[in-house]
């Protein structure tokens, strides 16, 4: 490992500094990962009198250390500290309830469950991570000789006990028998790595000197050789069957995404994959991410009575009365699929499949090389899933959105009703595969719930590779808006052009009805109400001169969509067609046209645009936020029907 400190920087008092070097910390995924480790500084808090109090600024629950700032830090009073590390039995609800009422500043973020430990610790700066260095160390059989064998006699070691009070309580215990001049940090079996100084800089190279020393002892003694593996093709169909079950299991709709890297290549096609995978994680506090264990292979059922039977072995050790958590596993891996994470958003899903990435080589070394890969007690595992403190901050997530692990694809999304429409979808909570001519389409948005594919849809292997790629990131389709049209030149009768006439229908008609052909097999297995909403035009019930071609086209695909509503409703599919007028925040309509339209009524722009019965604008968001609600279970007895989004239109009514 690297120092990576910037010797130039220069700072505003000790926290500012603790900041530089927990972000350095939070930067290095081999590390820390999401929300893990924390860092502290001891430092003066000046009151509001000016009185200057000797405090202690933790990280707060809740912050990335990649991320943190000087806020996320919790100030809290020495003294009181010290004085609650003295009492012989304080549970941990308890001690949080202390540590909060004990902020200094009561607008601070909650402190970490480890604070305590920090505050005895007799050095100014602490640095803590979870390396997955120190973890291959201590997930051994032999682990604690072989923590001594890397570090010697200056490091002390701490044998597993879950964080909180009893951790203080049992580093209290042993540091003194441990601590000498030389002492340079501190290894929790099966936990990981503190050190400390008189300066976060000093912690940090401290951190930096250990973990270096760790990997050379393992570049040396258990050299990390990635196994080849080769994956065989699978159909889409086979991973939205697996997420539905996983999503039954889970009682809600599951995103899933499949992983193919070499390293999980090589990883599922180990002859030991079902043993070596079931041994446990690296630290007891990935169980929230990944449960306990992965599921190999796709028997979802048994994987959930498993689970049952865990739940029933340990029950008896909750200290409050426990509700079972979903049964549905996290992780999957499988010889054909590779690796499957899931979670109840993408990015759930994506930190379960980050923990795992860097599970998989831990597993393998251990293996291979260092005697075999042991995990702590399954009791262990379920004191910190069923830990009240971390089901408190799966609380403080509040309920998720209402579409909170469903798959919308969209067509058109780049710009216009469609883009729109992928934004109302990601409010939602869904996740959205977004399809466009535009290469824009990939960075319309930046989240992770966001694929764009650049896609023509008149190609049906396009279209076809698009929907693959979007049932491997988010594990199938449950929603589906068609937006992608074009109006053609206004042209005629008399002056018909078969070519203009091929290339409206093409894209308007045609393609809408090869993606219908492709969807289907994944919405019939969609976990959730699968439901699709087509934009068609205020030009089906009142088509107008010179747009034969267009007006055409969406009359045949509202048949499209009466025909598919009667087909699929066996399925539990709804269909259903939305008709826009006057949408002017479109590609369509330049000022130049507006201007142009507006001059032919005699009117301002923004009399043209509210030209209709109701005198409203329409917009882009008007529509989304119809379509929106017609894919949500709001209109679940809904199918097969026309709705008119156009403040009113004498011609129609």
């Amino acid at each position: 490992m690297k120092s990576r400190w910037d010797e130039s920087l220069t700072f505003d008092g000790a926290l500012h500094e603790c900041v530089h070097g927990s972000r350095l910390m939070g930067a290095d995924s081999s590390l820390v990962l999401h929300g893990g480790g924390n860092t502290s500084v001891k430092s003066g808090w000046t009151d509001v009198t000016g009185a200057v109090v000797d405090a202690l600024y933790v990280k707060g629950s809740g912050w990335d250390l990649a991320s943190i700032e000087a806020p996320g830090f919790s100030p809290l009073p020495i003294d009181r500290l010290h004085a609650l590390s003295e009492l012989d039995v304080l549970s941990d609800s308890d001690m949080m309830a202390a540590l909060s009422a004990a902020r200094l500043d009561s607008a601070s973020p909650q402190p970490s469950v480890e604070t305590l430990l920090h505050a005895l610790i007799p050095h100014r700066a602490v640095q803590h991570s979870h390396a997955d260095v120190i973890v291959t160390l201590t997930n051994l059989a032999d682990g604690d000789e072989r923590v001594r064998e890397v570090f010697g006699p200056d490091v002390i070691v701490i044998p597993y006990v879950m964080p909180g009070f009893d951790l203080a309580k049992k580093v209290a215990e042993l540091w003194p028998r441990q601590f000498n001049d030389r002492t340079s940090g501190m290894v929790l079996m099966n936990h990981g790595l503190f050190t400390f100084g008189d300066t976060t800089r000093f912690a940090y190279e401290r951190h930096v000197e250990l973990i270096t020393l760790a990997e050379d002892w393992l570049t040396q003694n258990a050299p990390q050789v990635l196994l080849a593996g080769e994956l065989p093709e699978v159909d889409v169909t086979a991973i939205a069957e697996l997420r539905r079950a996983i999503s039954v299991a889970a009682a809600a709709p599951m995103i899933t995404t499949r992983h193919t890297d070499d390293q999980v290549a090589g990883f599922v096609a180990r002859d030991d994959l079902a043993s070596l995978a079931t041994r446990g994680p690296l630290t007891p506090d990935h169980v929230i991410r990944t449960k306990m264990v992965p599921m190999v292979g796709r028997d979802v059922e048994a994987y959930v009575e498993g689970y049952g039977s865990y739940y029933e072995r340990n029950e008896h050790r909750g200290r409050t009365e426990l509700t079972m958590l979903d049964p549905a596993p996290r992780i999957v891996v499988d010889p054909e699929l590779g690796m499957m994470s899931v979670g109840r958003t993408t990015g759930d899903a994506d930190i379960a499949a980050d923990i795992y990435h860097h599970t998989i080589p831990v597993l393998c070394r251990a293996e291979d090389h260092l005697g075999g890969y042991q995990a702590l007690g399954e009791h262990h595992l379920f004191d910190c899933e069923y830990w009240d403190l971390e089901q408190a901050k799966l609380r403080l997530r509040g309920a998720p959105p209402p579409m909170a692990g469903q798959v919308a694809l969209v067509t058109g999304a780049a710009s216009g009703i469609g883009r729109a429409c992928s934004a109302e979808l990601l409010s939602r909570g869904a996740a959205v595969i977004g399809l466009d001519v535009s290469r824009e389409v990939t960075d319309v948005f930046d989240e992770a719930s966001w694929l764009g594919v650049r896609t023509d849809v008149t190609d049906e292997g396009a279209v076809a590779g698009a929907i693959t790629a979007g049932v491997e990131r988010f594990g199938g389709v449950d929603l589906a808006v068609v937006a992608a049209g074009i109006f053609g030149p206004s042209r005629q009768l008399a002056d018909f052009d078969l070519s203009e006439w091929q290339q409206v229908h093409a894209i308007n008609i045609e393609s809408v009805a090869v993606l219908f052909h492709h969807l289907h097999p994944l919405l019939s297995l969609s976990p959730a109400s699968p439901a699709v909403a087509v934009i068609a035009s205020k030009n089906v019930p009142a088509p107008g001169k010179g747009a034969a071609a267009y007006s055409t086209s969406k009359a045949a695909l509202t048949q499209l969509v009466r025909v598919a509503a009667l087909e699929w409703a066996a399925d539990g599919i709804r269909v259903n067609a939305v008709h826009p007028d006057a949408v002017f925040d479109t590609g369509l309509w330049t000022t130049e046209l507006l201007a142009e339209r507006a001059e032919r009524y005699s009117m301002t722009v923004d009399e043209y645009k509210r030209r209709n019965l109701l005198s409203t604008n329409v917009t882009s968001a008007t529509v989304a936020g119809v379509v929106g609600d017609l894919l949500s279970d709001r209109f679940s007895a809904t199918t097969g029907a026309q709705i008119p989004i156009d403040g009113g239109s004498d011609r129609v009514l």
